[in-house]
C-alpha cells in the first residue's frame, strides 16, 4: 500500500468531500463494497478463482441481515433440499455444527439433521445473529490470513472517480479514525444495503415505486412515486425474566407513537402499538397476540422469530430469546436515503424510539390475556445484537435503490395470478419465466411490508423464479455489478428478490461474473450476448444452480 500527499482522485464524484491530507492508496482485482450477505458471497466467489479482494462494511460486523440488522433468515419451503447456491448451504450446515459443537444441546436437538435454534415459526433455521457472525468470518478466515482478502470494517465510500462508462477507483472513510483510502481495481460491486455506489459513480438508478403505465404490473400503483419505499424496522433480542423488572426509561417519543395510526390504504386497523394489525394477504383486521411466559398456550408473536428454544439446550430455563421484528416497529415516517443527511438522521433516530416504544409498551401497558397489562420482566439483549443501546447496529433495510439494467425483472415475470392471467391456464398450472441468461434461483412470496407512500401490505404469490443476468448488468456503467437488493427489479419484484438466500445468490454470481470477465477480458454485456453458456457452465462448477427441477 502507497500513501499519497494530496487526494490523487481526479473526476471525483461525491458530496461534501474535502481533500484530506494523507489519502492511503490500495489496489486489488475486486472492490466489493458493503459487507452483507451479498458482499461476503461475492467475496468467497471472487477469492475462490484466486483474486486479491477487498472489501468494506460500514459497520463492524460483516453479514447485513443475517447479523448487524438481526433478522434470521426467510427461506422457501424447500431450502433443506433445493434451492440455493453450495456455498449457502455450506453456512445453513455450519450454522447448525456451530451449536452443535459449541452449545450444550439436549440428546434429541443434538441427533435432529434439520435442528432450529429456535424453532420459530418463520425460519428453518432461526439463529443468534453472533453465532452468524461467526460462521461468515471463518468463511472468509483462509484468505483474511492469507492476505488475499483484505476487510476494511466502520468503513463507507465517500466518493468515485470516472473514467468514461467505467469506476477508476472509490475513495472510502473510516467512519471512527476518519482515515481515508482510495482503491482503485478493474471490477467494483456493490454490496450496500442501499446501493451506495450507484450516486457516487453517476449510474442510472430508480427507486420507490413504479406505476401501471410504466410496468404493465397488475399490482403496481396508478402513479409513480420514487419516495415511496417498504418501511424499515429497527429490531431488537428480548428474553423474559419472571418475577424481574427490566422496565426501560421511558422513550422521548413514547407518548408520540402510543397514539400512533399509519395512514394507510387500505387502512390499518387502529393503533400501530395494539395486537391488531391488518393480515398481510387478506388486509383485514387480525389479532396475533403475545405471551412470553414457559409453555404459553398462545405465545404468538413470542414464538414468531424466536432465537432460541430452551428446550434445545441443557443449561437453558424460561422462555428464550426472541428477535423483534414485528408489524408494530415497522417505521413508515420517512426513507433514509436521497434526503439531505439531518432528515435522514432524524428518521433513523424516530425509527429506533419506534422500537424502544414499542419495548416500553410491552413491558407497561400491552393488554395480557388475563386483562391485566405489561410485561415488565421482558429484557432487552444488546448482548445479542452486539449493541449498548440493545437494538440491532442497523435497521432491517427492505428496499434500496435499484440499478436502471439491460434487463428489468417485472410481477408479469413471476407473479402467480399475473402468469395465469397472461398465460390463460389456471394458477396451479403456471410457470415463472425461464430466463436463457439465468445466473441463480429464488423462491419468496412477493412479500411488501406497508410503504412510506401509505401503501399497506402487498403480499401475494409468486413462483419458483430465476435470477436473469440481464438484471445484474447497469444499462451504462461498464465494471460495476450490483450484488445485493440493488438489482433490476421493480418495487414489486423486489418484494420477492430481497430475501437471505436469493442475496447470497447474486451476491456469488456477482462475485464469479467479476472473475470471468477479468479472467477472459470481457465485460457483462458480451457474457450476456456471446458467453452465457460458458459462464453458467463456470457457475454450476461452483455449485451454482440456475434452473428449478420440474
Amino acid at each position: 500500500m502507497q500513501s499519497t500527499s494530496a487526494l490523487s482522485i481526479s473526476g471525483l464524484l461525491g458530496r461534501n468531500v474535502k481533500p484530506a491530507a494523507h489519502v492511503s492508496f490500495l489496489e486489488c482485482d475486486v472492490t466489493i463494497i458493503g459487507g452483507g450477505i451479498g458482499g461476503v458471497a461475492a467475496a468467497i466467489a471472487a477469492l475462490r478463482s484466486g483474486l486479491k479482494v477487498v472489501m468494506t462494511e460500514e459497520t463492524d460486523w460483516v453479514g447485513g441481515q443475517l447479523t448487524q440488522q438481526a433478522v434470521p433468515p426467510d427461506e422457501h419451503q424447500w431450502i433443506e433440499e433445493y434451492g440455493c447456491t453450495e456455498t449457502y448451504r455450506r453456512f445453513r450446515d455450519s450454522v447448525r455444527n456451530y451449536y452443535k459443537t459449541w452449545y450444550r444441546l439436549t440428546p434429541s436437538a443434538l441427533n435432529t439433521a434439520q435442528f432450529n435454534p429456535g424453532n420459530c415459526g418463520v425460519s428453518h433455521i432461526c439463529h443468534e445473529p453472533k453465532v452468524a457472525l461467526s460462521v461468515l468470518e471463518s468463511m472468509l478466515a483462509g484468505d483474511v490470513s492469507a492476505g488475499n482478502l483484505r476487510v476494511f470494517p466502520n468503513t463507507v465510500p465517500i466518493a468515485a472517480s470516472m473514467k468514461g462508462d467505467c469506476v477508476a477507483s472509490v475513495l472510502v472513510e473510516n467512519c471512527l479514525s476518519g482515515n481515508r483510502t482510495e482503491i482503485e481495481s478493474p471490477w467494483f460491486i456493490d454490496a450496500t444495503e442501499l446501493g451506495d455506489l450507484l450516486p457516487l459513480t453517476g449510474t442510472e438508478y430508480t427507486s420507490g415505486s413504479e406505476s401501471k403505465k410504466q410496468t404493465g404490473e397488475l399490482h403496481a400503483s396508478d402513479e409513480p412515486d420514487p419516495k415511496n419505499i417498504q418501511a424499515i424496522t429497527w429490531c431488537f433480542a428480548m428474553d423474559y425474566v419472571e418475577g424481574e423488572d427490566h422496565t426501560i426509561e421511558k422513550p422521548g417519543q413514547y407518548d408520540y407513537w402510543k397514539e400512533y395510526v399509519p395512514t394507510l390504504t387500505p387502512e390499518w386497523p387502529g393503533k400501530m402499538l395494539s395486537w391488531t394489525y391488518s393480515q398481510p394477504i387478506t388486509l383485514e383486521p387480525f389479532e396475533y397476540g403475545f405471551d412470553p411466559r414457559p409453555g404459553a398456550d398462545k405465545p404468538g408473536f413470542w414464538n414468531y422469530r424466536r432465537l432460541i428454544d430452551p428446550t434445545n439446550f441443557q443449561n437453558r430455563k424460561g422462555s428464550g430469546i426472541t428477535l423483534v421484528n414485528w408489524p408494530m416497529n415497522d417505521f413508515l415516517e420517512g426513507n433514509i436515503f436521497d434526503l439531505p443527511n439531518e432528515e435522514v438522521e432524524k428518521n433513523l433516530e424516530c425509527a429506533k424510539q419506534q422500537s424502544l416504544s414499542l419495548l416500553y409498551w410491552l413491558q407497561t401497558e400491552a393488554p395480557r390475556l388475563e386483562g391485566t397489562a405489561g410485561w415488565p420482566g421482558l429484557r432487552i439483549r444488546g448482548d445479542i445484537t452486539g449493541t449498548n443501546t440493545g437494538l440491532a447496529k442497523r435497521p432491517y433495510i427492505r428496499e434500496s435503490r435499484r440499478i436502471k439494467a439491460e434487463f428489468t425483472i417485472l410481477e408479469n415475470h413471476i407473479g402467480t395470478e399475473a402468469r395465469s392471467i397472461i398465460k390463460g391456464i389456471p394458477r396451479n398450472q403456471v410457470k415463472a419465466e425461464s430466463f436463457s441468461d439465468s445466473v441463480g434461483i429464488g423462491s419468496y412470496r412477493i412479500d411488501l411490508h406497508p410503504s412510506t407512500g401509505g401503501d399497506n401490505y402487498i403480499d401475494i404469490s409468486s413462483l419458483p423464479f430465476e435470477i436473469p443476468l440481464g438484471a445484474m448488468i447497469p444499462v451504462k456503467t461498464e465494471n460495476l455489478i450490483p450484488a445485493a437488493k440493488n438489482i433490476g427489479t421493480t418495487h414489486i419484484t423486489n418484494g420477492c428478490y430481497r430475501l437471505h438466500p436469493v442475496e447470497w445468490n447474486i451476491g456469488e454470481s456477482a462475485g464469479a461474473l467479476a472473475s470471468f470477465c477479468l479472467r477472459r477480458s470481457l465485460s457483462p454485456k458480451a457474457v450476456r450476448a456471446k458467453h452465457i453458456v460458458d459462464f453458467q457452465s463456470a457457475l454450476r462448477k461452483q455449485g451454482i444452480a440456475f434452473r428449478w427441477p420440474h
